[in-house]
């Protein structure tokens, strides 16, 4: 595929002029009755191996919102620069992975590959169709080109064929709406000829979301252990799409250590609140049963920390070192004995949720929350199909976990007693602290304010004084997140006027000179380098866990603002 790939960069200008010698419509008339109609943006088009970007720019100009993925940098630099005004996201991915794509979270109307079949080889097609298959939308479709001849030229084929995507879509319950005869080369080539099949998921068939709405509502549950592993991995899913990492198995894995970590940040509220003359809030139906995490050695020596805390990028020292690993051992233990054990399909031989735990590690007299720290604790694995339900679907089930939540606990007899209020649930349940949420970030723009540091909104090269505002690239109302890189100055009228909606991809691109250099001046300091990219490279797509560069992290923020305002329907300002 490399070879391919260099092929279409090394000669991507005289592609280029061959590919605009026909149009749209002479090379894809066969399934004219499939193509997408674009209705206020709301329909979204993927065109894999979108090339010079002459398809992509034709959806787009239909009304479509489009996500053009080219892997070749020659290539896709002359699409970029053929869609400069049209709402084009190009993103450099490669199938049978598209780790890209599926980090953004979004489900697609038509996916296109055009003339890109032929270079998968066959032993990657099962995954790479599995992959397409399920960034389909409910009665969204798939589009395959298939060319049948070899090419005289660097470029890898391998042979296609009908039966072969009939096959996968069998395996994947997709429908095939069109299978077209073989038919001439539209550029008048002798030795080339061409297929093309259209399919369609009818329906978000896979059972996922009933699967999770049995675990919150119909599930025996004698604590709450259930719950909460479900809102841990919703909130992974949805805040950290650089946590997951791709199997080839059909199962996604996450760090072990982060849903520890998570399981011990959203149960650090309830446990360890001051209720008049007793402390936290009842957790199962058994009064005399403690909880199996909460040991001496861990979470008790730990009681005067926050939930926030435990955050992204945090540094511990010593005895409270020791005692945050000792936490989040106990909390694997727990997850593993309780709601991985006893939360299955059908019955305990398909369990939804596997947990590796690592032999090898080693407590450390000192540890930040990383991705490397939170690896080593091993890996917690589940269905891809329902990895991607979460993260799609994180807004409208999360509600229902924590409404489910609540009921439980008003059911057990030590909360009765207590006559907690309902609003005291749910400020327990809260995940952010919405009252400190800038404040670091204040802490550091009053230093460099006192240091004679001139300090400017992103947006408008304003300069700042003291009642400047601290704004939410990715609003707070929507993707709560305090990560460093989404925290920027502004003036009072700029935040209050773009209250919560997402900047456009035109508004970034103008400030994104502005944002360079603020996340460069405040946080040049190796402490606030590590905790910076540490946020990163666990909340935004694409990021390396070795990356370093700022510029790299602006571009993975763009995908995720796109993401954010498509998954969510956010308004843009």
């Amino acid at each position: 595929m490399n070879r391919t790939i260099q092929h279409y960069h090394t000669h991507a200008q005289t592609l280029d002029a061959q590919y605009q010698q026909v149009t749209f419509e002479q090379v894809h008339d066969s399934w004219r009755a499939y193509w997408p109609e674009g209705n206020d943006r709301t329909c979204k088009v993927l065109d894999v191996g979108a090339g010079n970007g002459s398809d992509a720019a034709w959806f787009a100009k239909r009304g479509c919102d489009v996500y053009a993925v080219e892997p070749a940098d020659a290539f896709r630099g002359i699409g970029e620069a053929r869609t400069p005004s049209l709402p084009v996201t190009w993103l450099s991915d490669t199938l049978p992975e598209l780790k890209v794509v599926n980090q953004l979270s979004l489900r697609f109307d038509c996916i296109l590959l055009s003339a890109v079949w032929m270079h998968i080889a066959p032993s990657e097609r099962a995954r790479a169709f599995r992959k397409l298959a399920n960034l389909l939308a409910p009665n969204g479709r798939l589009v395959i080109t298939l060319r049948h001849g070899s090419f005289d030229d660097a470029r890898t084929a391998h042979a296609v064929s009908v039966e072969e995507i009939e096959q996968f879509a069998k395996d994947h319950a997709l429908q095939v709406r069109l299978k077209t005869d073989v038919q001439a080369d539209s550029l008048g080539r002798n030795s080339v000829k061409w297929q093309t099949v259209v399919l369609t998921l009818p329906d978000d068939g896979s059972g996922d979301l009933l699967t999770v709405r049995h675990v919150i509502v119909n599930d025996n549950k004698s604590s709450t252990y259930k719950l909460a592993l479900l809102r841990t991995l919703l909130r992974i899913a949805d805040a950290h799409p650089g946590a997951m990492s791709d199997r080839s198995d059909g199962r996604v894995a996450i760090p072990l250590g982060l849903v520890a970590l998570y399981w011990i940040r959203q149960y650090k509220r309830l446990i360890d609140i001051e209720l008049g003359d007793s402390v936290g809030i009842q957790q199962n139906s058994n009064t005399s049963k403690g909880l199996g995490f909460v040991k001496e050695g861990g979470w008790n020596k730990l009681k005067h920390l926050t939930a926030d805390d435990f955050s992204i990028g945090a540094m511990f020292l010593g005895e409270e070192a020791l005692a945050v690993q000792n936490a989040i051992k106990d909390a694997i233990k727990t997850i593993q004995d309780g709601p991985v054990t006893f939360t299955y399909r059908g019955d305990k031989s398909n369990p939804l949720f596997v947990l590796q735990r690592s032999s090898k590690r080693n407590s450390a007299p000192s540890i930040i929350l990383d991705s490397e720290f939170l690896q080593s604790f091993g890996v917690f694995t589940l269905e891809e199909s329902l990895w991607d339900c979460l993260r799609l679907y994180a807004s409208w089930i999360e509600p229902l976990v924590v409404n489910q939540w609540i009921a439980e606990m008003r059911r057990y007899e030590l909360n009765q007693q207590r006559a907690i209020s309902l609003q005291t649930y749910h400020d327990c349940l809260a995940w952010i602290d919405a009252k400190h949420d800038t404040r670091n970030v204040r802490k550091r723009i009053d230093a460099l304010r006192e240091n004679q540091h001139p300090i400017v909104s992103v947006w408008s090269n304003t300069k700042l004084n003291h009642k400047y505002h601290v704004d939410h690239c990715l609003p707070f109302a929507y993707w709560p997140n305090n990560d460093m890189w989404n925290l920027f100055p502004s003036t009072k009228d700029e935040n209050l006027t773009k209250l919560n909606r997402v900047p456009s991809k035109q508004r970034l691109e103008s400030a994104k000179t502005r944002i360079l250099d603020f996340w460069q001046l405040a946080w040049e300091s190796e402490h606030d380098q590590t905790r910076f990219f540490s946020e990163a490279v666990l909340s935004l797509p694409n990021i390396s866990t070795s990356e370093r560069d700022f510029d790299a992290v602006f571009d993975a923020m763009q995908l995720q603002v796109a993401g954010v305002k498509s998954r969510l329907l956010v308004g843009e300002w």
